[in-house]
């Protein structure tokens, strides 16, 4: 029996992983669910699902997540913020820990659960984005499991060899499909107007607003790049993007003897899920199998760069290394939030991570207090440029950096 955590518990990826665990109680039990600031759905959670915890990031909210289990009348013990969260995924509280907290919110908790050896099914790609030597060097320390649950990572997970003593993985490079989001075939002219409904009108996966808005300006691709060579030690150039409309493929892998390997799937987050709760076994996920003659076709496509120039910022990311990555994150974050805000414009948020990533450059990632400095410091910059940016709006004389 695996005891799993669900950090991120009231999130899409959050109610996939449940909807998994449910599916197989004889083998699958969450024993802790953790959300933000939602309390009263995540009462309604732990009423269906019973865990043996329950946390609330939001530590004024602790009350009413206490009082509201207490009226349910359930033994879940209720916690609150973000010490309680690392030492309950540190804890025997559980072995599995789903690590879903959106953002650079959920790199503490990933890296706890890492440290103590835990299996962690990584959603949560900031993590690897912000801290990527530090976690894998953690996990490797303490002999936990990573395994990724985006599609494209799972994906390229179950067609590798799995490590081992004299195992020669014979690589040539990985390719990672991306759906073209929402604006696929649009010119940048074209994406001067778009709204937040429109960018979070994902054709294909149903995901939180913030990651779609990603899969919008393919930042969440330029993610899962860095993220991918963290993950498998591979250098940029041998990480590709394929734009596939279909989702259907979720990623290749070639070696050098000329085969090449894809995971297909039907786009449901619950198959990564249960790859990762179960692997090596392969359990039922609540998935339909995939009618290739039904789908009729599959194409593929470069991304278009010029409009979409997120994807090429998180290459240049990659390639200066150190803090770079956690600037691009953080900038990312915070231009995201203000469009979907209604603050800035959709080519903003390209245009200001460019901005923080030449005004702030790359330092060594000596430490996890570095880069929450370098992290800050990227969001504080953002933050004012988005300021100076509004303030130009009501005095036409103000120029910013991001506007240049």
């Amino acid at each position: 029996m695996k005891h799993v955590a669900v950090l991120g518990a009231t999130g899409s990826i959050g109610a996939s992983a449940l909807d998994v665990i449910a599916r197989h109680p004889e083998r699958l039990r969450a024993t802790v669910l953790a959300a933000g600031r939602q309390v009263d759905a995540l009462l309604a959670l732990c009423r269906i699902h019973r865990p043996r915890h329950a946390l609330i990031a939001d530590e004024n909210s602790f009350a009413a997540l206490r009082d509201g289990l207490r009226a349910a009348g359930l033994e879940t013990q209720a916690h609150a913020g973000e010490a309680a969260l690392e030492a309950l995924v540190g804890s025997e509280a559980c072995d599995t820990v789903v690590a879903a907290i959106v953002g650079a919110a959920g790199l503490s908790s990933t890296l706890a659960a890492a440290r103590a050896g835990k299996r962690v099914l990584l959603a949560n790609k900031e993590s690897l984005v912000l801290a990527g030597e530090l976690l894998t060097a953690a996990a490797r320390d303490a002999n936990a499991t990573i395994i990724p649950i985006d599609s494209e990572h799972s994906a390229i997970f179950q067609c590798l060899p799995q490590a081992g003593e004299g195992v020669d993985r014979g690589l040539r490079r990985i390719q990672l499909t991306a759906s073209g989001g929402p604006f696929r075939g649009m010119t940048r002219a074209q994406l001067g107007d778009v709204t937040p409904a429109q960018a979070v009108a994902h054709p294909k996966w149903s995901m939180g607003p913030k990651i779609s808005v990603d899969s919008a300006t393919l930042m969440n691709k330029g993610l899962e790049v860095i993220e991918a060579h963290h993950l498998f030690g591979l250098p940029g150039d041998k990480i590709e993007v394929l734009v596939h409309p279909q989702s259907l493929v979720h990623s290749l892998v070639e070696f050098v003897d000329g085969s090449t390997l894809a995971q297909l799937g039907l786009p449901d987050m619950r198959t990564a899920l249960a790859v990762g709760l179960a692997w090596p076994d392969r359990i039922e996920s609540g998935v339909a199998g995939l009618d290739l003659l039904a789908q009729g076709r599959l194409d593929f496509e470069p991304p278009d760069l010029e409009a979409f120039p997120c994807l090429r910022l998180a290459y240049n990311a990659l390639a200066a290394g150190g803090s770079a990555p956690a600037v691009l994150n953080a900038a990312n974050e915070i231009a995201v939030a203000a469009f979907l805000e209604g603050r800035i414009g959709f080519l903003s948020i390209p245009a200001l991570v460019a901005d923080a990533l030449a005004a702030l450059p790359a330092v060594p990632a000596e430490s996890l207090d570095a880069l929450r400095a370098t992290d800050a410091q990227a969001r504080r910059y953002v933050e004012q440029a988005i300021s100076r940016t509004l303030a130009k709006h009501e005095h036409p004389t103000m120029r910013t950096r991001a506007d240049a």
